[in-house]
């Protein structure tokens, strides 16, 4: 995840940071790999100081992985948690082209993400459209700061979210990070809602 300017709306919460980029921890990123099978051919929102190391990387701010498209096998995105006034991008943004990539071309994706189950982008691009969501036991989690996770740790609990037809490899990878629990049934009734009953989505 990258940054131009200090976080200031980060989850919902403020938080003051000078670091330029908060990234993926290495054991998630090996587990990451783990699920797709040994190789990230995406990652849409990269930085300099990232250890993803996916085939294809769109690096912030050079290129805005929002406008490019991810017709690739396999994504793993940590996102910018705070609104980019810049660009007018939210995570919601993010989490949209997750949906849309998985639904036009088939790409197995992973996201991590704050966990914010009252929020919009949860309920329209979570619930009713992954496939499943692993809580991670790291409620602090340490990002990668400057190359190092010896510090504070976020201020909020994050999740792994999964979009893709292997839900049973992603479980196995995960639980030993954290609750892990399909979300399938809920794409069910997401398919089978009525115009009024969506609006439990919205």
């Amino acid at each position: 995840m990258g940054t131009n300017k200090p976080i200031t709306d980060f989850a919902g919460r403020s938080v003051n940071s000078q670091s330029q980029h908060w990234c993926t921890p290495p054991k998630y990123v090996d587990a990451v790999k783990r699920v797709f099978g040994g190789e990230i051919e995406l990652d849409p929102c990269s930085n300099k100081d990232s250890i993803v190391h996916a085939k294809t990387e769109f690096l912030l701010p050079e290129t805005d992985g929002l406008h490019k498209e991810w017709n690739f096998k396999t994504v793993y995105i940590n996102p910018p948690y705070g609104a980019d006034r810049e660009r007018g991008t939210t995570i919601k943004n993010w989490l949209s082209k997750c949906v849309y990539s998985h639904k036009e071309y088939g790409a197995e994706i992973i996201a991590l993400i704050p966990v914010a189950t009252n929020t919009t982008h949860w309920k329209q691009y979570v619930f009713g459209e992954a496939d499943a969501v692993c809580f991670l036991y790291d409620t602090r989690l340490r990002f990668l700061v400057n190359g190092s996770t010896d510090n504070k740790g976020a201020p909020m609990a994050c999740a792994m979210i999964y979009w893709g037809n292997n839900s049973i490899c992603f479980e196995n990878v995960f639980q030993e990070f954290g609750a892990v629990l399909s979300l399938e049934n809920l794409k069910e009734l997401k398919a089978q809602s009525t115009p009024k009953e969506l609006l439990l989505f919205a």
